[in-house]
């Protein structure tokens, strides 16, 4: 703080022995100390909460980056999910038209065969997620049963035999 040296404080005490006297001086060099003690411990606080004050703010800095951060990828991944499930349903949709093309050329054998796989995901699907929902699970068995009770068309069954 000061730069005070050791003829300074010489030179203080032989001022005050002076101007106290010498039975006051002790009562008067105790008090100054305490009262030096008192603004030490005060200033010293008065850092502490400043760098308190300092490093709460950078944290709160930081953590507002981060909620940036955080939500950007939470944008990022929901447009890629998207554009994957759009993808899926694009290549789903080109898998069907092949089907029933070929289910036209083959009597429909090919798509009763694509209708039982779809039926047998989505059943996969429906039994992983809903762990809770045993109603769901049950749909799909039954969409499955039907797909595969459906009769085969005569005009398939004389392709199959011929």
């Amino acid at each position: 703080m000061f730069d005070i040296g050791f003829t300074e404080l010489m030179l203080i005490g032989i001022v005050a022995l002076i101007v106290i006297g010498p039975e006051r001086l002790p009562k008067v060099a105790r008090t100054a100390g305490q009262w030096l003690g008192r603004l030490n411990r005060y200033v010293s606080q008065v850092k502490q909460d400043i760098d308190r004050d300092i490093k709460l703010e950078e944290l709160r800095k930081m953590q507002q980056d981060m909620k940036d951060t955080a939500q950007k990828y939470e944008i990022m991944a929901g447009d890629a999910k998207r554009e994957l499930e759009t993808t899926v349903e694009q290549e789903t949709g080109q898998i069907s038209r092949v089907m029933q093309a070929m289910g036209a050329t083959d009597g429909g054998l090919a798509m009763q065969e694509w209708d039982k796989i779809k039926a047998e995901e989505t059943a996969a699907t429906v039994a992983d997620a809903s762990d809770s929902t045993p109603a769901l699970e049950s749909d799909a068995k039954a969409e499955i049963r039907d797909v595969a009770e459906r009769p085969v068309p005569d005009h398939a069954a004389d392709k199959v035999a011929g």
